[in-house]
């Protein structure tokens, strides 16, 4: 990642940071990501959610209580959270009721008292109305989205304040505790464990539990009408199945058929990468066309379609890279999807399909593929999800696969998961990782595969 990025995401909480002794102290009200400034918030880190949701389709209306547990990372007089739309009936810091304003999506919230630098701080938030759907700059929507049934809850990239108050910067990962009131019949769906199902009064509150750091765009509260399975993987891993009940007969089979290769796909990456990286897995399938797309929400991949083979390993191969390592900023994208998409290769030329190498090369023939934007040299946020970012992403390390050889590349790819699991990465990182475990001097092939927009010709 050119290093002016990094310097943007800082400046922004450096701000509060410079005032004067005795003034008042600000958390920033964002972190200053390229594409999205105001994402996430400064002056404090958060380290868990507990989240009670109470939804009902019928007047698509949500009431929410949300409990933060943070530290403060610099004395707060104020500071804010992402919160879109919703009518707020309490908030409480430590307790304690505290005043609110709200500018567009910043609500900024301020304490009876000066919060200490380094001090631990609960937020308590209590809101109803009706949850947002978010329309991103290409154009796809995501947050808390209507289906017949329930609604399909996605948020990359910038979808979680639809449905709750939240740090909402991939920076602030945090562990989840959700209770999500439903009536009965309907299921949700959240992110780790589900600890409980229970009904009274003619809904069901359903309590999962996520244990392991989690950006806040991969959490998840899907609900609706599904045949819920749960098997046992690899190591007892638990992993929950879930396929919408009104699918007629033929497609859920093969919906069902799909997913129930999460402990092959699981066990295959595990080997190759990295010990798999959370407590649960599964899936989510739950046809919504106005949406289209699939999602790597943390444990449970959201496909808003009946998926092929290639797109259920993809997804899960997210588990790896992009959910457990994570990128700081968004315009590296191509860290999570260019990761993915050699997943797929990768996984079909094992099983004695097409070689990652093949992939490679049909796509460097094709006289119409889409060379621009480079992959790490984005132009705008409507060019997150363009195809150079997958497949030329892909292309990128399967080229660097040829170049360095296998032991060594699959040692990095390795390497890159294990010293960074739970955590953020830059493209500049990855690069650095590369030329000190290949021993080779790398800087000319990455800026013809990664930052010039033209079809490489030379590295």
């Amino acid at each position: 990642m050119p290093r002016t990025f990094l310097a943007a995401a800082t400046a922004a909480c450096a701000l509060a940071l410079a005032a004067p002794a005795g003034a008042a102290s600000f958390g920033s009200p964002g972190l200053g990501d390229p594409f999205f400034p105001l994402a996430g918030n400064g002056g404090y880190d958060v380290g868990h959610y507990a989240l009670a949701l109470d939804y009902t389709r019928a007047g698509n209306r949500l009431e929410g209580s949300v409990t933060i547990s943070a530290t403060a990372t610099q004395a707060l007089d104020r500071f804010d959270l992402d919160l879109r739309g919703f009518a707020i009936s309490r908030l409480d810091v430590n307790g304690r009721p505290a005043s609110f304003t709200r500018n567009g999506q910043e609500l900024q919230i301020t304490p009876r008292g000066r919060l200490a630098a380094g001090g631990a701080f609960t937020v308590r938030v209590d809101y109803a109305g009706t949850p947002s759907v978010v329309t991103d700059p290409d154009g796809s929507i995501e947050g808390w989205v209507p289906t017949d049934d329930g609604a399909i809850v996605v948020n990359e990239p910038q979808g979680s304040p639809a449905w709750f108050p939240v740090n909402d910067n991939p920076r602030d990962k945090a562990t989840y505790d959700f209770a999500i009131s439903v009536p009965q019949g309907i299921t949700a769906l959240a992110n780790g464990v589900l600890v409980s199902s229970a009904s009274s009064n003619g809904r069901t509150t359903w309590r999962w539990r996520e244990t392991d750091p989690m950006a806040s765009y991969l959490a998840t509260a899907t609900n609706g009408r599904f045949d819920l399975e749960q098997e046992t993987g690899p190591n007892g891993l638990p992993i929950y199945n879930a396929v919408d009940s009104g699918l007629n007969p033929k497609r859920k089979a093969t919906a069902k058929a799909l997913l129930s290769q999460a402990p092959e796909i699981v066990s295959f990456f595990s080997d190759l990468y990295g010990a798999y990286p959370f407590n649960a897995a599964g899936g989510i399938i739950d046809p919504a066309p106005d949406v289209g797309y699939s999602l790597e929400t943390q444990t449970k991949p959201n496909y808003a379609y009946v998926p092929d083979e290639a797109t259920v390993v993809h997804e899960l191969s997210h588990m790896w890279y992009g959910d457990a390592v994570t990128l700081t900023e968004w315009p590296d994208i191509w860290i999570h999807e260019g990761f993915a998409t050699f997943s797929e290769w990768i996984w079909t030329e094992r099983r004695g399909g097409e070689t990652a190498q093949e992939a490679f090369d049909a796509r460097y023939a094709d006289k119409q593929f889409p060379w621009s934007p480079a992959p790490a040299a984005l132009e705008g946020p409507s060019q997150l999800f363009s195809t150079p970012v997958y497949d030329r992403g892909g292309m990128t390390l399967q080229a660097l696969r040829v170049k360095v050889g296998d032991d060594t590349f699959f040692r990095i790819l390795r390497d890159w998961f294990a010293q960074n699991r739970n955590g953020n990465v830059t493209t500049a990182e990855f690069i650095a990782l590369a030329e000190a475990e290949s021993g080779q001097d790398l800087d000319h092939f990455f800026q013809v595969w990664l930052y010039r927009p033209e079809k490489p010709a030379s590295w």
